[in-house]
């Protein structure tokens, strides 16, 4: 395996975006899918020196670690609070928040390599099996959870993505994989986010339901932020991707498991936790 580390987004341009190509940030989601042989890769692209690093006003760079924006206060309290609950105080030191949102799922079947839909199989084997961690939202061709908090923060924040190659919404990054297209985000080969923007709230929070008080992975987030035209939520935990929730009646929707109907119980009540917490 080579490692390269180009020193500009120039540089990074030139390499080609091989196929067999991954990027490498902090590490902390790479390095353990490639000693599982969840992913494989011929070449590691070492992005530090390409990828923005920081906070400007409103703009976060992608290479700006989870623990940079927890303490930032210039940070609304959502993203802050998401950053401050995704891990260990070792992972937050190394972890991006660009690769954070990019985090693959923690489903079990997955992980372990059953020949699941996300790895071309034709069957979700959560659906039939353990799935107390799982979605209850858009669950029926496959029922993994996203994991990432700082991303339903963001979704709240109406934040915008911007790559070397585009500019979009943070909820054009991720999609539903389908049988013709297991992807769960619209990134192209090679594509790199550089930084991301949000919209100041008013008020904002993040509440999360874990199994362990601290570095545990949400069975339930919410994020809430208030802005002139009422409050905005999104989930973590309930859904392939984050999910957005025009309200908390939309969680009447939700299509529970047998094992995991207990999240939209957990979801009502962290919703109207949230709520009344922006809103006073």
């Amino acid at each position: 395996m080579q490692l390269v580390r180009p020193s500009s987004l120039e540089e990074f341009a030139a390499l080609g975006g091989e196929p067999g190509d991954q990027a490498l940030a902090g590490g902390t989601e790479l390095v353990p899918q490639l000693r599982d042989g969840l992913i494989h890769a011929e070449r590691l692209v070492q992005i530090t020196d390409v990828v923005p690093r920081g906070v400007e006003g409103t703009t976060i760079g992608a290479g700006t670690t989870l623990a940079e924006l927890e303490h930032d206060a210039a940070i609304p309290e959502a993203l802050r609070e998401a950053c401050r609950l995704a891990a260990s105080p070792q992972l937050r030191n190394m972890g991006t928040i660009g690769g954070n949102l990019l985090q693959s799922t923690r489903c079990w079947y997955w992980r372990l390599q059953f020949p699941c839909r996300l790895h071309g199989g034709d069957v979700c084997h959560a659906r039939a099996g353990q799935h107390r961690e799982h979605a209850i939202f858009a669950n029926d061709f496959c029922a993994s959870a996203h994991p990432s908090d700082p991303a339903a923060a963001l979704l709240a924040l109406g934040a915008r993505v911007r790559t070397d190659r585009r500019e979009f919404p943070l909820d054009v990054l991720y999609r539903l994989p389908t049988a013709d297209d297991r992807r769960l985000t619209t990134l192209e080969e090679g594509e790199l986010i550089l930084e991301l923007e949000f919209a100041p709230p008013l008020a904002s929070v993040y509440l999360k339901a874990m199994d362990r008080k601290r570095w545990a992975f949400a069975l339930v987030g919410v994020a809430a932020a208030r802005y002139e035209d009422g409050v905005r939520l999104a989930l973590a935990g309930v859904a392939p991707t984050p999910w957005a929730l025009e309200s908390l009646d939309a969680l009447e929707a939700a299509e529970p498991l047998p094992d995991n109907a207990y999240k939209v119980e957990l979801a009502q009540a962290l919703g109207r936790r949230a709520i009344a917490s922006v809103s006073r």
